[in-house]
């Protein structure tokens, strides 16, 4: 099928919507007829019975499809393309890397690219004397972070909260809370695990605390996929004074808040917080799969033994990938990205805060810089609502274990007319 596309289309990626067929089309049908044959049913695209549309290119803030449709993307590709699709500086450092090394030897061997990303990483972060283990995944670097914790402190209880989202590998998926997602492999998963209410009384923590020796706390800054949570003012910076004093280690999941999404480089900084362990990934490599764990020196000497490592992959610190981390990582700084999240979370603030009270259907909105949620009183609202943005060229993403919580997470790079645009298409979709 592909011999029959046509070359690239989008030149700019600065576009207002242009809808010229109905999604999905007959392109987009011949595309879910042949995922239908050949792709597992529930893990593949809704092609056909969701109506998802398949991307055929995407550039900066634009997705086209492949019946000629072209869209303002308002997930950035789950946060991943924080600096817009194909940025032509991602672009080219992965070309200039695949004319040299495409492929080496993961954990064997090194490669330049690697180890200047983990100098890179280990200064960016907000760790004093960082040391940097790359993963292939969000969920991989949390599977890290963990054994890490496990490793350095030799206990074995973990907490984590509710609702959260981590990753559905099986260690993360032990912290991941959504029932969906974990009952059909409870038996199976790290008994160990205690989850809390996100936000929840110190009380609580400090029960769990003092119990039973805890190797590590997992929290996220800011619940990203579970509803887009963010948590009460100081509660973080508590937690993270009981972690200190019980020994706990305070371990961050920046997956998604990372990299300048929150207006900060690392969201856990509008606390002044300097946690044991951060993951990062998403966003980090501007489009390609890369994640990473960041940690204190001493707490990251636990995997210092003889012989093979004892957590890797194939694909770990994949020299394309690394690439592009650090045009990503470059990009977010010289066109100052990070102040752009912020001025996006004013934008967005001002023109969705007053949604609860104006529009019935709305519960309440929350986020922080350039992440966003909507929560609708019922799921059917939320669906209603994306889908109404659709037909206005918008691609949202929903969330939530109840399916009630819309999120916003545009391209940081994303242009003033289609924020402008964004915003007069959302209160029209929220009142139709």
């Amino acid at each position: 099928m592909s011999d029959h596309l046509p070359g690239p289309q989008l030149r700019r990626g600065d576009q207002l919507p242009r809808l010229v067929a109905t999604a999905p089309g007959r392109r987009g049908r011949r595309v879910a007829r042949q995922a239908r044959r050949v792709e597992t049913a529930g893990l593949a695209p809704p092609f056909v019975d969701g109506g998802a549309i398949c991307w055929s290119e995407a550039l900066g803030s634009n997705v086209l499809d492949v019946d000629g449709n072209r869209y303002v993307d308002l997930t950035s590709g789950f946060g991943v393309a924080a600096v817009g699709h194909r940025h032509p500086a991602v672009v080219r450092a992965i070309r200039r890397q695949a004319g040299r090394l495409i492929h080496g030897l993961g954990d064997a061997q090194g490669h330049t690219a690697r180890a200047e990303l983990a100098a890179v990483l280990a200064r960016r972060v907000p760790i004093s004397g960082a040391r940097v283990a790359f993963a292939v995944s969000g969920a991989d670097a949390v599977e890290l972070a963990v054994k890490t914790a496990l490793l350095a402190t030799r206990r074995h209880r973990i907490v984590a909260f509710r609702p959260s989202y981590h990753g559905l590998t099986f260690g993360a998926l032990a912290l991941t809370s959504r029932g969906h997602f974990r009952s059909p492999f409870t038996r199976h998963l790290h008994r160990q695990v205690r989850h809390l209410p996100y936000g929840c009384d110190l009380a609580l923590l400090r029960t769990s605390f003092e119990s039973e020796p805890v190797a590590a706390l997992v929290v996220e800054p800011i619940v990203g996929r579970e509803g887009v949570i963010v948590p009460p003012a100081g509660w973080l910076q508590a937690v993270h004074a009981l972690c200190r004093r019980y020994e706990v280690l305070f371990v961050v999941d920046e997956i998604l808040t990372g990299c300048g999404r929150t207006g900060r480089w690392f969201a856990v900084e509008h606390d002044g917080i300097e946690p044991d362990l951060l993951c990062c990934g998403k966003a980090l490599a501007g489009g390609m799969p890369l994640a990473a764990v960041v940690g204190r020196a001493a707490i990251m000497a636990a995997w210092d033994s003889p012989g093979e490592a004892r957590h890797t992959a194939t694909f770990v610190a994949h020299p394309l990938a690394c690439a592009a981390a650090l045009a990503a990582l470059e990009v977010i700084s010289r066109q100052r990205l990070v102040a752009r999240a912020a001025a996006l979370g004013r934008r967005f603030g001002s023109a969705l805060r007053d949604w609860p009270g104006r529009i019935h259907a709305v519960r309440e909105v929350r986020g922080r810089g350039a992440l966003w949620g909507i929560e609708w009183k019922t799921a059917a609202a939320a669906h209603a609502f994306v889908e109404s943005a659709r037909r206005r060229g918008l691609l949202l993403l929903g969330g939530g274990e109840q399916g009630r919580v819309t999120q916003l997470l545009p391209a940081l790079t994303m242009a003033d007319r289609q924020l402008e645009y964004a915003v007069r298409a959302l209160s029209q979709a929220a009142s139709e």
